[in-house]
């Protein structure tokens, strides 16, 4: 069985810590996070999911929100090395899953030129597991045939994205980090294509208890995320398919 595998001293553990919601943990990442001695963590990680850390673990905090980041992708690199180095069982802990939007492969990188043991633990992304619980399949029959993920997050300048691509029918697109682009986001899907009336959706702190959903078209959607005052983090899903959210919104919070 995976979760019998011993977690070793010396090794770096790249694990996926879901969207929030601790009970969408995998087996594997709750008995690492059980076991870890040092956790490197993300701004993004469930509070729920920090509970579950043993009471001796060293805790790093390493997050990175808009315009603050509290150490740069290289130093966090070169802690993991220094800390597998000296022995100590490091959990490297990502909100959503380590490979999708979370440098996770550059971590790894590093570790492998390092010559530092690792293991990656997927966790559900964001993606997956917001639409889910805010009631929009990301794939549907009548619906979307195909689902892209992109970022809308850019240092500086505009959103430099395959605009042509992202606005073909049929299909849902889900963009991480976009919140502050909400308005030239939805300006360049309409210019490369998709009507005005495209549904889309803003999902904000998704699969926690204080989950808001925001349900517009393109043409309105930047307003609308305006008036309700959405804040990162926040989830853009566009498509026909957001159209069910009303119907298949399961999920109250509390």
């Amino acid at each position: 069985m995976s979760g019998s595998r011993p977690v070793q001293p010396g090794w770096v553990y790249l694990v996926g810590a879901g969207p929030g919601d601790a009970e969408l943990l995998t087996l594997r990442a709750d008995a690492i996070i059980r076991a870890a001695d040092v956790v490197v963590y993300d701004n993004l990680v469930g509070d729920e999911v920090m509970a579950r850390m043993p009471a001796g673990c060293t805790r790093i905090y390493v997050g990175k929100k808009a315009a603050n980041h509290s150490m740069r992708q290289a130093d966090i690199c070169a802690l993991l090395v220094r800390l597998a180095r000296e022995g100590h069982r490091v959990l490297r802990l990502k909100g959503g899953d380590p490979y999708v939007f979370g440098r996770g492969g550059e971590e790894a990188e590093t570790l492998v030129a390092a010559g530092v043991p690792f293991e990656v633990v997927p966790g559900v992304t964001a993606a997956s597991g917001i639409s889910a619980y805010a009631g929009i399949p990301l794939t549907h029959r009548d619906h979307a045939q195909s689902v892209v993920f992109a970022t809308g997050h850019k240092k500086e300048g505009p959103v430099d994205l395959d605009w042509s691509a992202l606005a073909r029918p049929k299909q849902t697109v889900v963009i991480y980090m976009g919140v502050s682009r909400i308005a030239e986001i939805a300006a360049q899907l309409v210019a490369h294509g998709l009507p005005e009336t495209t549904p889309a959706a803003l999902v904000r702190r998704g699969t926690l208890p204080d989950q808001f959903v925001v349900v517009a078209t393109l043409a309105d959607l930047a307003d609308k995320a305006e008036a309700a005052s959405i804040k990162p983090p926040a989830l853009m899903i566009i498509g026909t398919v957001v159209t069910m959210a009303p119907t298949l919104g399961w999920f109250q919070g509390g």
